[in-house]
């Protein structure tokens, strides 16, 4: 079932003509022209309850016995025919704050997660007609959504520099993945996600302390990497610079000396205090 329009009549142009009948029916009940009377309030009444107002942002879906006749969306004063059932649907946008859910990310470890999701109607009769409550229907589908999205990927690298998508450092490609399923699951109501973003992430209570400790490890791992690979590139461009110049010829005990010392200085952690030797590496 897909959302239809339907052709309505100005309100504007029937108000005046109810009012008109009213007062013809109440001057004929005073000249006594009963019948006339009567004909009149009930063509007036008959007017009126068919008027509607529809609201910016705002759809009135008719029905009759039963059937489908069409949605509204013309703001203003409108008619129809007052045997119909009129049920009037929000259009605008709405967030849902979703709840912290506990799940299993892709490598097994609790976490907490939670999203939050911009959606509206975009089909008042799927709505309203193909799911039985659709505000429960977009709270239960984002929850299931979320938790699926978690379980398909990694809260983080275990690898340093290992390409890819993690919940932790790639925010931007999961909020398109998590938009994406959500439409895919919505589309059924009618609904339409117009913006779905994690905002709230982090290890469950009882592992946080461990992957705290494990994340600083990597760091600590990934920055010594760095200065090794630093220290190398010195070591190397100071062993070619002075065979350059001809500074002094070292042969390879005292390159391998060099080198020893020169890598302690620069990988060690705190500053290095000189030692003068007043003989030879022979001695």
């Amino acid at each position: 079932m897909n959302e239809k329009n339907l052709t309505s009549t100005s309100g504007y142009i029937l108000l005046p003509i109810a009012l008109v009948l009213l007062g013809i029916s109440a001057y004929s009940l005073i000249s006594g022209v009963i019948f006339l009377s009567g004909i009149c309030f009930f063509a007036a009444i008959f007017i009126l309850s068919g008027l509607v107002v529809i609201n910016p942002k705002e759809g009135v879906v008719t029905t009759f016995f039963g059937d489908y006749m069409g949605t509204m969306r013309q703001t203003g004063l409108w008619w129809v025919i007052p045997f119909y059932g009129r049920k009037k649907i929000s259009l605008r946008a709405r967030n849902l704050n979703g709840q912290t859910l506990k799940v299993n990310d892709k490598m097994g470890n609790p976490i907490e997660i939670a999203a939050v999701v911009v959606w509206q109607v975009a089909d008042s009769a799927k709505a309203l007609f193909e799911v039985d409550d659709y505000h429960m229907f977009v709270q239960i589908q984002s929850e299931a959504a979320v938790r699926h999205l978690a379980s398909t990927c990694a809260y983080d690298s275990m690898e340093d520099g290992e390409a890819t998508v993690t919940l932790r450092d790639s925010t931007g490609q999961i909020n398109v993945l998590l938009e994406q399923e959500l439409n895919e699951r919505l589309e059924r109501a009618g609904v339409d996600v117009l913006e779905a973003r994690i905002s709230h992430l982090a290890y469950a209570p009882e592992i946080a302390g461990a992957m705290l400790q494990r994340q600083q490890a990597t760091a600590v791992v990934s920055a010594r990497k760095q200065i090794v690979e630093g220290a190398v590139g010195m070591v190397e461009m100071a062993l070619a610079r002075l065979a350059e110049k001809g500074v002094v010829h070292l042969d390879e005990e005292r390159k391998a000396a060099m080198v020893s010392n020169l890598l302690v200085v620069l990988c060690g952690e705190k500053s290095v205090s000189p030692v003068v030797n007043a003989g030879t590496l022979y001695n």
